[in-house]
């Protein structure tokens, strides 16, 4: 059975790609090349929250993820992940981001709604990952949550 990892990191750093960066490392995913996919879930997977991700593989490979991301110079960085499973089958998740929890939340969940209703499977285990942050006095601000897709693979 695979194993999806659900992983968030907020950082602040200089430059909008910076501050990506260093989410990217708050959550421990900062060195590998990330392919977003589409939010199916497998059948034969698990989907664990992990908060930081173990080491996943050599540095420069590739990891499958969704990712809900948010930047912002002022304000609040909001970015969520919603899921949803039938038992022991396929899910889904849902990403959303914005600058306000409230807002990403509800669509976080008309987002995992309207997804369910296009699939005939009998979703019954949920769960959601959402993650915040104000913005920094100077630079720029980046929320992040990632589900992560198993192990790194090489790209070469």
């Amino acid at each position: 059975m695979g194993l999806i990892r659900v992983v968030s990191g907020t950082a602040s750093a200089p430059t909008p790609m910076a501050s990506y960066d260093a989410a990217l490392a708050a959550a421990g995913v900062h060195n590998y090349n990330l392919v977003t996919v589409s939010s199916v879930i497998p059948a034969n997977a698990r989907v664990e929250r992990v908060g930081v991700a173990p080491d996943l593989g050599p540095p420069g490979e590739r990891l499958t993820v969704v990712e809900g991301r948010a930047t912002v110079e002022t304000g609040r960085a909001v970015a969520g992940l919603a899921w949803a499973r039938a038992p022991d089958g396929p899910g889904l998740f849902y990403e959303a981001s914005g600058s306000d929890e409230a807002a990403v939340e509800s669509r976080l969940d008309e987002g995992l709604e309207a997804g369910k209703a296009l699939r005939d499977w009998p979703f019954e285990d949920e769960g959601r990952e959402l993650v915040a942050a104000e913005a920094a006095d100077t630079g720029y601000t980046t929320a992040l949550a990632l589900a992560v897709y198993g192990e790194s693979t090489p790209l070469l």
